[in-house]
């Protein structure tokens, strides 16, 4: 589940459940719909409430990179619980996004 946060300039989405293959198609859909209406500076993906990210959720930040990169912005990704981080850094995803 996607909450969405949009005060013009940055984006929060608090991602929530689980991101499978099934998951990751709806929030990325979600993701690219309000990426190219706002064209923000900033989106911020937080994932404290993500209980479980399979590699769908490494795709879905680097989609999500790129698009952003492509309306010159930029992408962070917060709050993540250790096993999602230790995922995220072992995908080396962190050398293109900021992750606090």
């Amino acid at each position: 589940m996607v909450k969405l946060y949009n005060d013009g300039k940055r984006i929060t989405a608090a991602l929530s459940g689980d991101i499978d293959h099934h998951a990751a198609r709806e929030m990325r859909r979600e993701l690219d719909e309000v990426i190219e209406r706002s064209q923000p500076e900033l989106l911020i993906i937080d994932m404290e409430n993500v209980g479980f990210m399979d590699s769908s959720g490494i795709g879905l930040i680097m989609g999500r990179t790129k698009l952003m990169g492509e309306c010159g912005g930029r992408v962070e990704v917060r709050s993540p619980q250790p096993y999602i981080k230790r995922v995220l850094r072992l995908s080396g995803i962190e050398r293109i996004v900021k992750i606090t």
